[in-house]
C-alpha cells in the first residue's frame, strides 16, 4: 500500500500546485439532470447550490467512451452505497469471494456488450480489468479531484484516487489509479491489485480538429488457497468453536500457489473534420463530413506459479516449481468517416479495422503429447457501420461489424436498441443483440506443468441471440432479457475446456422498485431467472433479492450533515454454483455442493458538504443463521465485520 499513499501525497502536491486557480465555495454539489439544485433521493428537500463567478456545477464534465456526457456527482444515494466497493460497480448479479480483491461468483449473466474478438481468457482475473470503454474523459473549469478510500479485510485497504484538470480550455489530461491490498481472513488469501489511467482530450480552436486517448496499466495479484480442506470445511460449516473466531487456523489445499494478470494498453482516436455547412437561419451546423483513426494496442499476460507440485492437480511434468505463463497481444487499427445531419436522423459512421493477434507460450514443452503449437497469430479485416439516430422522443442507436474469412477472428456481431422517452415520466428501450465468434484463446490453447491442464482445440463460434427490454419511470423499473447461445462453451467437473452440442436458452427478468414513508424507505430488487433448455452446463440461481430498509434525514442545526441508516437483506436460491480452478483463473462445473442463502448487513452513511462517509457491518446475520453461506464450494463468504469508507471530492 506504500504506493497507493504515495500517489495519494502526489495528488495533495499538484492540489497544492494549483491553489492559485479560483475557488468554489463548500456549497458546491449536485446530481445529474437536476438543474442547479441538488435534491436528497428521500426526502426532495432542495438543497440550494451557490457558485462563485460564472462557473457552474454542470460545467465539470464526465464524458464516455460513447461520448455521453454526465457532470461530478457529489450527492448521497442509496445507489452510491450500492456501488461503494471495490468494483465500484453495483455487484447485485455477483456472489463475492470473503475478501475483496478476490474474484466473484455469477448470480447472473449478462450478453449485452460482448466483444468482437475473442480475449486471452482466465475471465475470474479480470472483474476489475478496465476496458477501453471504462476509462472517462473529462471537461472541467478548475482542478477537479476524486478520493475514494475504504478498509481491507485484516489488513489492508483500497484507495481510488482521481486528478483531472483543463491545462487550457480545449485540452483536458486526468490521472487516476487504484490501488488494493487486504490480507484476508483465510489462509492464503492475500489479493493486491493496480489500476493506472491516464486519459486526455484535444480539441481544435474551430473544431475542426480532435483527439482523446488513455494509457493504462493494470495488475492482480492473488495468493491461491484452493478453498478449504474436506475436515477444515466440515468445522466450518458446523461452527466448531475452535475455529471460529481465527479463520486462519483453519487448513487450506494450497500453501504456494500464487496467479497474477498484468495488462497494458495504449488508445487513441483522432477525427478532422473534411466539410461542415451551416443552416443559414439557425447558423448551426446540420452536417459535416469527418474522418477518423484509431489504434489499439494492448497485451495481456496471465502467470501461475507454485514452489512445488502438488497433487491437488493431478501428475505433473516436472518435480520441482510451477511456472506457467500466458502471453497475448493484439493490435486494432480503425480508419472511419462520420456523416452528421437531420437528414440521416443523427449520425452514421462507416468503418473499417484490421487486427492482429498473438497469443500463446514460448515454447512448446517436451512432454506435450499430441500438442502442436505452442502460439496462434492471425490477423483480419473487419467491416462496420454505426447510426444514431432521433426523432422528437424516439431514438435508434445500431452497430454492426462483420470479419469476413474462417480466422480465429472472423465472426459477426450486430447491436440496436430503440429508445422512447417521455419528459421524466417513462423510457421505454427494446433491444436486440447478435453474436458470432469463437471463445476465448484459452479454451483453444493452453499449456501446463500439470498434465491435465494441456489442450489443443478446433472449436466451433459460439452463436450469441439476446433479445430484451427495459422500462424506467416514477412508478419503478424492470427489465426482461431472453438469450439463446448455441456452442456454449464452459469448463466441464474435469477443469477441461468443452462445447455444449445443444442450445442454451436463459430468462432473466428483473424489477426494481423503491417506496418512501415520510423520512423512511424501503429499496427493492428482484430478479427472476429460467435456464429452459441447457441447465446441466449453465446455472444460476431462480431467485436473486436484494431489500433495503433505511431512514434518512438532515441532522443539527442548519442541516450540515445527511444521514441514512439501515439494513440491507440479500438472498439467492439454492443452486449448484461453480467451482473455482486457480491454475485456469476460471470457473468450473460441479455437481456435489448446492449454495444460496440469506444475509443481512447494518450499514450508516453520511454526507458533510461534499464528503461522502461510509460505515458497513457486513454479514451481521452471521451471528444466528446456519454457518452455510459459501462463495463457492470450499470457500467460505466472509464472516461478520465493519468497514469504513469514504469519498471525497475537490473543486480547487
Amino acid at each position: 500500500m506504500k504506493k497507493n499513499f504515495l500517489v495519494f501525497f502526489c495528488l495533495i502536491s499538484i492540489q497544492t500546485v494549483f491553489s492559485q486557480v479560483r475557488p468554489i465555495n463548500d456549497g458546491f454539489g449536485g446530481g445529474i439532470g437536476r438543474g442547479s439544485q441538488e435534491v436528497d433521493s428521500l426526502s426532495n428537500n432542495e438543497i440550494k447550490v451557490k457558485l462563485s463567478g460564472k462557473t457552474k456545477y454542470t460545467d465539470y464534465k464526465i464524458i464516455s467512451s460513447k461520448n455521453d456526457t454526465t457532470i461530478v456527482d457529489t450527492t448521497l444515494t442509496i445507489k452510491k452505497y450500492y456501488k461503494f466497493n471495490f468494483l465500484r460497480k453495483d455487484n447485485f448479479e455477483l456472489l463475492e469471494f470473503h475478501n475483496q480483491g478476490q474474484t466473484f461468483n455469477n448470480l447472473a449473466y449478462d450478453f449485452d456488450n460482448i466483444s468482437r474478438f475473442p480475449d486471452i481468457g482466465f475471465r475470474a482475473k479480470q472483474f476489475n480489468y478496465f476496458k477501453i470503454e471504462d476509462v472517462n474523459y473529462y471537461h472541467v473549469p478548475t482542478p477537479t479531484t476524486e478520493i475514494m478510500y475504504r478498509t481491507g479485510l485484516e489488513q489492508g485497504q483500497v484507495l481510488d484516487a482521481l486528478f483531472t484538470a483543463n491545462l487550457s480550455k480545449r485540452f483536458n489530461v486526468g490521472i487516476a489509479y487504484k490501488g488494493l491490498r487486504s490480507l484476508g481472513a483465510y489462509r492464503r488469501s492475500l489479493a493486491s491489485s493496480g489500476n493506472f489511467r491516464l486519459s486526455f482530450r484535444y480539441e481544435s480552436p474551430k473544431d475542426q480538429y480532435a483527439i482523446r486517448g488513455q494509457i493504462v496499466n493494470q495488475d492482480f495479484f492473488n495468493q491461491e488457497s484452493g478453498g478449504l480442506t474436506a475436515s477444515s470445511l466440515a468445522s466450518f460449516l458446523n461452527d466448531d468453536p475452535n475455529f471460529s473466531t481465527n479463520r486462519g487456523r483453519l487448513d487450506v489445499n494450497l500453501d504456494n500457489a500464487e496467479n497474477t494478470l498484468e495488462g497494458k494498453r495504449l488508445y487513441f482516436e483522432q477525427t478532422y473534420k473534411l466539410l461542415s455547412s451551416k443552416d443559414s437561419l439557425s447558423k448551426k451546423d446540420f452536417s459535416n463530413l469527418k474522418i477518423g483513426h484509431s489504434f489499439t494496442r494492448e497485451s495481456k499476460f496471465y502467470r501461475f506459479t507454485q514452489a512445488g507440485v502438488t497433487s491437488f492437480f493431478g501428475n505433473a511434468g516436472v518435480t520441482g516449481a510451477v511456472n506457467n505463463k500466458t502471453n497475448f497481444l493484439l493490435y486494432d487499427n480503425q480508419v472511419f468517416l462520420d456523416f452528421n445531419s437531420k437528414y440521416v436522423l443523427g449520425r452514421f459512421r462507416v468503418k473499417t479495422n484490421y487486427t492482429t493477434y498473438s497469443y500463446g507460450y514460448e515454447n512448446l514443452q517436451n512432454n506435450l503429447v499430441g500438442m502442436t503449437k505452442n502460439r496462434l497469430k492471425g490477423d483480419a479485416v473487419s467491416f462496420g457501420a454505426d447510426w444514431n439516430g432521433k426523432i422528437k422522443n424516439f431514438y435508434i442507436n445500431a452497430s454492426a461489424n462483420i470479419t469476413p474469412g474462417s480466422g480465429r477472428l472472423s465472426g459477426n456481431n450486430l447491436k440496436a436498441e430503440a429508445l422512447y422517452k417521455k419528459d421524466s415520466l417513462f423510457t421505454i428501450k427494446a433491444k436486440l443483440g447478435i453474436s458470432n465468434k469463437l471463445p476465448n484463446f484459452n479454451f483453444l490453447l493452453h499449456q501446463s506443468n500439470y498434465d491435465a491442464y494441456n489442450w489443443e482445440n478446433n472449436f466451433a463460434s459460439i452463436g450469441t441471440r439476446t433479445l430484451g427490454g427495459v422500462i424506467e419511470s416514477k412508478w419503478g423499473n424492470a427489465s426482461v432479457d431472453i438469450t439463446n447461445i448455441d456452442n456454449y462453451t464452459y469448463f466441464d467437473e474435469n477443469n477441461l475446456p468443452k462445447q455444449f452440442s445443444g442450445s442454451v436458452n436463459y430468462l432473466k427478468a428483473k424489477a426494481s422498485k423503491e417506496f418512501k414513508f415520510g423520512k423512511f424507505a424501503l429499496d427493492n430488487t428482484v430478479m427472476y431467472q429460467k435456464v429452459a433448455s441447457g441447465s446441466d452446463v449453465f446455472r444460476v440461481p431462480e431467485f436473486v433479492t436484494r431489500n433495503t430498509l433505511y431512514y434518512s434525514d438532515h441532522w443539527f442545526k442548519g442541516n450540515p450533515l445527511l444521514v441514512q441508516i439501515g439494513a440491507t437483506f440479500n438472498y439467492f436460491s439454492k443452486y449448484k454454483a461453480n467451482a473455482y480452478n486457480p491454475l485456469l483463473a476460471e470457473f468450473t462445473l460441479q455437481n456435489t455442493t448446492e449454495i444460496g442463502y440469506p444475509t443481512v448487513d447494518l450499514f450508516f452513511n453520511g454526507r458533510v458538504r461534499r464528503t461522502r462517509i461510509y460505515f458497513k457491518a457486513d454479514n451481521i446475520s452471521s451471528f444466528f443463521l446456519k454457518k452455510d453461506y459459501l462463495s463457492a464450494p470450499n470457500y467460505p463468504y466472509r464472516d461478520f465485520v465493519i468497514r469504513f469508507g469514504v469519498v471525497w471530492n475537490w473543486f480547487i
